[in-house]
């Protein structure tokens, strides 16, 4: 039986985001948050991130564990819905993210230097690059961009712990949905 770590990676979650502050390129680390899971889940054929491993979830467990509004979960997370809105949400993210990356690599537009909330919205706060060094212009873009994806994703788990349960953000996570086997 494998051990459950989960409520000890929650550093991963926090070490992420402070990595985006020393330079932006650093965040593409967050790659390994899309792929490992299903690595693992074609290895084990089991949702294995998301039971023992996934930081963001021992991030909520952590923190919304003993505070938080407990409140009723909402039908549309649990029906379904939600991981259709979130899924689809995602998807676009990454076409979005994947294009406009190959469009900075061709030239054909200014990669993004901010970080954005639900794709559309520019966060009027600069994030901080404590280190310089040059990295072409299509990492710096796909840094801001993977960097906002999982901002976004962190906020909106954050919220949902808070007022329903600390890992309601797992009933509609990509991740878990993808990897769930269906009956």
């Amino acid at each position: 039986m494998k051990k459950n770590i989960q409520n000890q990676l929650f550093f991963v979650t926090i070490l992420f985001f402070v990595l985006g502050t020393l330079h932006i390129s650093l965040a593409l680390l967050g790659l390994v948050c899309f792929t490992l899971p299903f690595y693992q889940y074609f290895k084990n054929k089991d949702r294995v991130w998301c039971k023992y491993y996934c930081p963001r979830a021992g991030l909520f467990n952590v923190i919304f564990g003993k505070i938080g509004l407990k409140k009723k979960i909402p039908n549309w997370i649990k029906n379904g819905k939600g991981k259709q809105i979130v899924l689809y949400y995602f998807g676009i993210n990454l076409f979005f993210a994947t294009m406009s990356t190959i469009m900075v690599s061709l030239g054909r537009i200014d990669p993004i230097d901010y970080v954005r909330f639900l794709i559309l919205f520019e966060i009027p706060i600069a994030l901080p690059q404590l280190l310089t060094y040059s990295v072409p212009s299509p990492v710096i873009h796909l840094g801001y961009r993977v960097y906002s994806m999982m901002l976004t994703s962190t906020i909106i788990g954050s919220v949902l712990a808070f007022l329903y349960l600390p890992r309601t953000w797992c009933m509609i996570c990509p991740i878990q949905t993808l990897t769930t086997k269906k009956v």
